[in-house]
């Protein structure tokens, strides 16, 4: 059985059949970069990032790009109230994103198209619209005839007169129906603009994905997802804008990942529950964020707290203490052992529960589960009296994959500074004069500095607190 992914548009899970074998394009709404990523949008980062990294653990060539929505109302109040202009906003906020899902384990995508860089295309994009009766220009201003687009509403499971319910046309808006939606704005005066058939102007919001996952993937895509947020209207009219100028499906599968609540409410900066990646990474570990994030089912919601975070890194860290204490042991092993296949077994038996798991619509909070179930494992393996080599390094070998897998990492812990290993190699020899009295009040010494002492039979082991 292969991958099964849960499609918004036909709101059922499907099995995975991409448009050229082995190759994947997908397409992820990036971050409007007007101020540093909240805990929102770190949750699609990690997610997509995810959803890449096991299509490529399966074998797939994926093709994965991420715009930055780099110019539209938000980042020009936020260049007026700093005094600088729109694109330096932008690159400064680019930067803080890069750092952030960095941070988070996210890797770079193959492409970052930015608004700003994609102009032209958006324009003709626009015009080609027009030309085949599916926009009109009104005043300057462009706007998409929704009505012209049949299956519009096909995403959101709704019907245009479901829709023209509570659709009204704001103060200042040129619109023929109160259902279409601007494709193209006249500038105000003193912003940001660019020269177009229409006059001085920027594009509006929904036209931009659908522009540049077309340059970059094609008039079909795999895979396009986002948050659950986005949805409607935003996927809603880069379908009916794609379609109705190619005449062809825009996108074959649709996912978008749950909401994210603060301490039970819904975060927003009214409540004051806005949080920023930025500020919670230099409280806590970036990892253990991302490792929070995947402990729930990427569809389902997910409820953030401080005590929920903590509790989340007591368990990661379990977990990543397990690979260390196979990593200390490897030394001390030998490869005589009669029962190695038998765990190897068990070992390749955990590889399948995983891939079944994560192939049934990227279960990542039941591949979590497989981690506990391999550390379970492998430290059972461990009170073995005989252990081989071979069997570690299978262990070791699975951590890393899984991990890897998940966007993971093990690394060891960061190197002791001079005092600290100075203070270990004085308790050590304290013990090996059979000082106790001096070792003792070491070991509490270092312990108020944050460092926890092991001694174990293949001597001592330390991790912090």
């Amino acid at each position: 059985m292969g991958i099964k992914i849960y499609n918004t548009l036909t709101r059922n899970k499907e099995e995975f059949i991409p448009l050229e074998e082995g190759k994947v394009k997908m397409y992820v709404c990036g971050p409007t970069v007007y101020n540093y990523i909240h805990i929102g949008n770190a949750r699609p980062a990690i997610v997509f990032d995810t959803v890449r990294r096991y299509l490529e653990f399966r074998g797939y060539n994926v093709r994965f790009v991420s715009n930055f929505t780099d110019v539209d109302d938000k980042l020009i109040k936020a260049a007026n109230e700093l005094g600088v202009d729109v694109p330096t906003v932008a690159e400064r906020f680019i930067n803080a994103y890069f750092e952030d899902v960095h941070a988070l384990g996210c890797k770079t995508a193959d492409a970052h198209p930015r608004v700003t860089e994609t102009m032209e295309l958006i324009i003709e994009f626009i015009s080609a619209l027009i030309e085949k009766g599916f926009a009109y220009e009104s005043g300057g201003d462009v706007y998409y005839r929704t009505r012209e687009f049949n299956d519009y509403g096909k995403l959101s499971h709704q019907s245009i007169d479901e829709l023209k319910v509570g659709a009204r046309i704001q103060v200042g808006e040129k619109k023929q129906d109160a259902l279409d939606f601007v494709l193209w704005k006249t500038a105000k005066e003193g912003e940001i603009s660019w020269d177009s058939p229409w006059g001085q102007g920027r594009p509006g919001w929904h036209i931009e994905c659908s522009a540049m996952a077309r340059e970059y993937l094609g008039d079909t895509i795999d895979i396009h997802a986002g948050g659950q947020d986005l949805a409607f209207p935003h996927h809603e009219n880069e379908i009916a804008q794609s379609e109705a100028l190619t005449g062809k499906t825009f996108a074959n599968y649709w996912m978008h990942n749950g909401y994210i609540n603060i301490d039970n409410e819904k975060m927003s900066k009214s409540l004051g529950n806005f949080v920023t990646v930025h500020d919670i990474i230099k409280k806590h570990d970036p990892q253990v964020l991302r490792f929070f994030m995947l402990s729930v089912h990427y569809r389902n919601p997910i409820n953030y707290s401080e005590e929920l975070l903590e509790n989340t890194k007591a368990a990661f860290e379990r977990l990543k203490t397990s690979y260390q204490n196979l990593k200390h042991r490897m030394g001390a092993s030998a490869n005589l052992t009669d029962n190695n296949q038998e765990w190897l077994d068990k070992i390749a038996a955990l590889r399948e529960q995983f891939i079944n798991e994560m192939d049934d619509d990227f279960n990542t909070a039941n591949g979590v589960s497989i981690l506990f179930e391999l550390s379970k494992l492998s430290n059972l393996y461990l009170m073995e009296k005989n252990t081989s080599e071979d069997v570690i390094k299978a262990f070791m070998n699975e951590f890393e994959t899984l991990f890897g897998v998940l966007g993971l990492s093990l690394k060891d812990e960061e190197l002791l500074d001079e005092e600290i290993e100075a203070l270990i190699e004085k308790r050590t020899q304290a013990r090996k004069d059979r000082n106790f009295k001096l070792a003792d009040e070491i070991r509490d010494q270092l312990k108020e500095m944050n460092i926890i002492i092991e001694d174990t039979p293949q001597g001592i082991r330390w991790k912090r607190g």
